[in-house]
């Protein structure tokens, strides 16, 4: 799956999932098992190390602990991790100075992921309890992530 065709997939699709989702939210709600086993099939089938387009596209949210962490991992203080690398965003929060990720080498790999942020180790957010609660932001992350298209396709197929 080519990830530069995935807004144009998603654009197409949306208004099937979002249908779907309308259909069959109260279902949705007792799906925890199903969607997971969907997620792991989808993992499987996908190369994150191929793509790397969530750390070129996404800004996530940086914690407090997140920079503490980031900081122990660089063996520098979290005040300098601030300074280099993030900063304030128009909603208030910390994110990435710049992106991709400042930590994104070419071969994709994460000079700190043992060490990345929160919401770098949820995401896609497909794996999650209470996916229904996030169906919205999966179709918005289906635009990025190969491995919500395919559980977003997989779920909905055959209405």
């Amino acid at each position: 799956m080519n990830v530069n065709n995935l807004p144009k997939e998603v654009a197409l699709r949306k208004p099937i999932w979002e249908k779907w989702y309308a259909k069959n939210k109260r279902r949705l709600m007792k799906m925890d098992r199903e969607i997971m086993q969907l997620h792991l099939e989808a993992e499987k089938e996908t190369d994150c190390l191929a793509c790397g387009n969530c750390c070129r596209s996404l800004g996530p949210m940086i914690l407090p602990e997140d920079v503490d962490r980031m900081g122990k991992a660089l063996r520098i203080k979290p005040s300098v991790v601030i300074e280099r690398y993030l900063r304030t965003d128009e909603d208030g929060d910390r994110v990435f100075r710049t992106m991709p990720c400042p930590f994104l080498s070419n071969d994709n790999y994460c000079a700190i992921y043992e060490n990345r942020p929160r919401a770098c180790r949820e995401y896609p957010h497909t794996d999650r309890k209470k996916f229904y609660q996030i169906f919205s932001l999966s179709v918005k992350n289906a635009e990025t992530c190969p491995i919500v298209f395919k559980v977003l396709e997989k779920l909905t197929a055959g209405g």
